[in-house]
């Protein structure tokens, strides 16, 4: 049997991020931010305008890896995160996905069983090469001390989409499918899981040196569908990569998820869980922090107000979650109102706790 591969060594790092992902204490709070490479800035939005389609930006190794770059360059961030999109797996499985501006994502609709015929791995990997070498790029790009983090969606948040065939409020399309026919709708979310694990692995492969798992819906669960749809999926995923590289750092974020959050780290074998906005930070240091990092969790709404309401409260999260493990970062994405000095002034803030 061929050993597992392991392309990095988080016990010997010297990444602040990494330390504190694989359940370090650090000097101080690494920090990226969800959604840092984005609209906010004036100089993704001149290179998404030269790249046509959204997809057409994810699928060029060359923009992509610029627009990964930019947040680096300006505020000094100890982790990159991969430009791409959570929608590219569907796009790869061979459901038909596009970008329209001011609508958002949309895909080929269908809410039972007809999907899963038309889906497969067969291509799977092709579609998603110019992804893997956009990481490559960036091992190579990256400043030494910066991270660099791969991702994908979650299968419940990625099926919401796929059968609805757009973001929805309420998940509906989804949850009827899954009520009415919980088999059908199992084995859409069995080709998700090995898809997610298939295109994680290959994203460690090319560099990525942590991965997270973006379940943006999770919260829209009861609690018997959160263990079924949320919870057992993500450790299937969880221990397919850990069987390969069993150090790789893994962060989950079930966003929403209350109370649930403390079921999630119990049970996913994550290392780290990305907080919402909703979570206290405090009740986060008792209930989570001695089994996980910890990861969030600044409401992206006080960034674009800036200024005392947004330095008190990243003060106040830093406070209660820097006695263990604690990466900080945003809650949700950044906005694309948001003001570019508001993003710098929560760097400095940040750097300074080192000083």
């Amino acid at each position: 049997m061929t050993e597992p591969t392991q392309p990095f060594a988080t016990s010997q790092t010297s990444k602040r991020f990494l330390k504190a992902v694989s359940g370090q204490v650090t000097d101080r709070p690494p920090f990226w931010f969800m959604r840092q490479a984005g609209r906010y800035l004036p100089e993704y939005r001149a290179v998404r305008a030269k790249a046509g389609s959204f997809l057409d930006l994810c699928f060029n190794p060359e923009l992509a890896e610029e627009v990964t770059l930019q947040p680096i360059r300006r505020f000094g961030m100890d982790a990159a995160i991969l430009f791409s999109d959570i929608l590219v797996v569907p796009y790869a499985l061979g459901q038909n996905v596009r970008f329209a501006e001011g609508e958002g994502p949309l895909l080929s609709p269908t809410a039972d069983a007809v999907l899963l015929p038309r889906l497969g791995l067969g291509h799977f990997h092709d579609r998603l090469a110019p992804v893997y070498e956009t990481v490559r790029r960036l091992k190579v790009s990256l400043p030494p001390e910066v991270a660099l983090i791969g991702f994908a969606g979650s299968p419940w948040t990625v099926a919401t989409y796929m059968v609805a065939g757009r973001g929805t409020s309420d998940q509906a399309p989804a949850k009827d499918w899954a009520f009415g026919d919980a088999g059908g709708f199992q084995r859409l979310i069995d080709l998700l899981v090995e898809a997610t694990a298939e295109y994680l692995l290959r994203q460690v492969e090319a560099g990525a040196e942590a991965v997270q798992l973006f379940d943006t819906w999770a919260g829209s669960l009861s609690a018997a569908g959160f263990e079924r749809w949320c919870i057992a999926p993500t450790a299937a995923i969880v221990k397919k990569l850990k069987s390969r590289f069993p150090d790789l750092p893994v962060i989950g974020f079930p966003r929403h998820a209350g109370v649930q959050y403390q079921a999630y780290a119990e049970r996913t074998g994550v290392d780290a869980v990305s907080l919402d906005p909703s979570v206290p930070p405090v009740w986060a240091a008792a209930a989570l922090q001695e089994r996980v990092a910890v990861q969030g969790n600044l409401d992206p709404r006080l960034v674009v107000a800036g200024g005392d309401a947004m330095m008190v409260e990243a003060r106040s999260i830093i406070e209660a979650l820097r006695g263990g493990p604690f990466v900080f970062n945003l809650g949700h994405g950044f906005v694309p109102e948001t003001p570019v000095a508001h993003v710098a002034a929560l760097s400095d803030l940040i750097k300074e706790l080192a000083r």
